[in-house]
């Protein structure tokens, strides 16, 4: 193994001071780690936003919405079981329609659309009435009369069994049920207040006139996740325990109450077709939409909220989890190129740090060689460096015919031309003993060579002309 050599100062010199100590750390270094988090971080918030559904979402929990947020396979589970489900898209409606005949379960999957007033009058339902609030806000617990408070709200939804703190589930109809997707959100009942806990408190049901169920999570309801678990079988028991099922499919937030007028105020009255109640989807095949949204029955072209064109169709023919891989695909590849390109400007010249000796270069270069079995590239680099020796002393050019260099080569050492042809131009060697006799005969023609004086040219002298002959003598 060879040692590194040391750098010593020349004789005869003083050291002079200590340069500045280099720098070991760029920004870079450690900019380029904290962008990769960050990057990271804020890509997963945003995919997190986009996947999550938000209640004023189109379509989300629609009985005839059959995409991923939707609610459809729901209402045909129930539908099967024999259950009458009314879809009703105006909250006035489906009061109305829940005081009507006998005790059914209304089921609010966006009850922050309500108004305060609204969500105050739910809790004067008639008497046997379970009224189900999917993952309510404060404001409509506090609107509702309802009291129950938020705790430990998870960043996604966990599967857990029904039982709380291992206490079992006591809702009957929820025994079959193993494991759902019903913990995002837990609640914690007031004191004097008898309410029963189910999966670990991501359920909480409210005994009274009223009996009030509050689901932590819309997972169990949503489509892409109805057939997961035990999810089918949570959803159909929960909203189940009636024969008729209210569903309030809304739009959008409840628009506000009209100005005050002179005239009394109209009584609840059942509901007709005209004020937006639905027994079955709008078509044969389950497909709709909300009133006002593409999708659903109307004439004319579909248009958006916004009375605008309809959108790309290129942005929804992709999950968004497709859109998102894209995302941090493209980052990552700005990130790898500009951690590519983090020199900016051309290359700072810097001077060695040490000198290092051509003998030690050029026998790394030959350790390279061996380890990597590079006969060949060995032999040709030694004959072109023995050609470009030889060939300036016999003042031959560098393109010259090999058979006039082995001409000239054995001329000045007394050899057989064809073996110096084969020698200077002949084929790889094959061996490491070929290549060390290569070495060995290459220098030893190149020593002779440089050894023989060089031959001098004598210039073919010009005819001279006879001045009294008139003509070349």
């Amino acid at each position: 193994m060879t040692a590194v050599p040391q750098a010593t100062a020349r004789p005869g010199t003083a050291p002079g001071p200590p340069g500045p100590a280099p720098r070991r750390r760029r920004w870079h270094r450690l900019a380029i780690p904290l962008g990769l988090v960050a990057a990271l971080i804020a890509t997963t918030l945003v995919t997190h936003a986009l996947d999550r559904p938000d209640p004023d979402d189109r379509g989300y929990l629609s009985p005839v919405e059959t995409g991923e947020h939707g609610g459809s396979r729901l209402a045909d589970s129930l539908r099967q079981r024999g259950l009458t489900v009314r879809r009703e898209t105006d909250a006035r409606a489906a009061l109305s329609t829940a005081r009507t005949g006998p005790p059914a379960t209304l089921f609010v999957p966006a009850a922050d659309l309500l108004r305060s007033e609204t969500l105050a009058r739910l809790a004067r339902l008639p008497v046997g009435t379970r009224l189900v609030l999917v993952d309510p806000s404060v404001r409509v617990l506090l609107a509702a009369g309802v009291p129950v408070d938020l705790t430990d709200r998870r960043w996604a939804t966990k599967v857990v069994g029904p039982q709380t703190d291992g206490t079992p589930c006591p809702l009957d109809e929820l025994s079959p049920v193993r494991q759902a997707a019903a913990q995002r959100q837990r609640y914690a009942p007031d004191a004097e207040v008898d309410a029963d806990l189910c999966f670990s408190a991501g359920l909480a049901r409210l005994a009274g006139a009223v009996e009030i169920v509050l689901v932590g999570a819309d997972d169990p309801f949503r489509n892409d996740r109805f057939g997961e678990q035990d999810n089918q079988a949570f959803a159909t028991a929960l909203l189940g325990v009636h024969a008729r099922i209210v569903w309030l499919d809304l739009a959008g937030p409840e628009p506000p109450l009209p100005a005050r007028s002179s005239q009394p105020p109209v009584a609840d009255t059942p509901t007709t077709p005209e004020a937006g109640a639905e027994t079955m989807p709008p078509d044969g095949n389950g497909q709709g939409g909300r009133p006002g949204n593409p999708g659903g029955s109307g004439d004319g072209p579909p248009r958006n909220s916004a009375g605008g064109p309809p959108p790309n169709p290129l942005w929804g023919a992709f999950p968004l989890w497709f859109w998102a891989i894209l995302t941090q695909l493209a980052l990552a590849l700005l990130l790898a190129a500009l951690w590519r390109a983090r020199r900016l400007g051309p290359p700072a010249p810097e001077p060695l740090p040490v000198a290092v000796r051509s003998a030690e270069t050029a026998l790394g270069r030959a350790r390279l060689y061996q380890r990597a079995g590079a006969r060949g590239s060995a032999g040709r680099t030694l004959r072109s460096a023995a050609l470009a020796r030889l060939l300036p002393r016999l003042n031959l050019p560098v393109d010259a015919p090999q058979d006039r260099v082995a001409t000239a080569v054995a001329a000045r050492t007394g050899g057989e031309p064809e073996q110096i042809e084969e020698l200077l131009y002949g084929d790889d060697p094959a061996t490491d003993e070929d290549l060390v006799t290569l070495a060995r005969a290459l220098d030893t023609v190149t020593r002779a060579v440089v050894a023989s004086p060089p031959e001098r040219s004598h210039p073919v002298p010009s005819p001279r002309t006879d001045p009294t002959e008139g003509g070349p003598r």
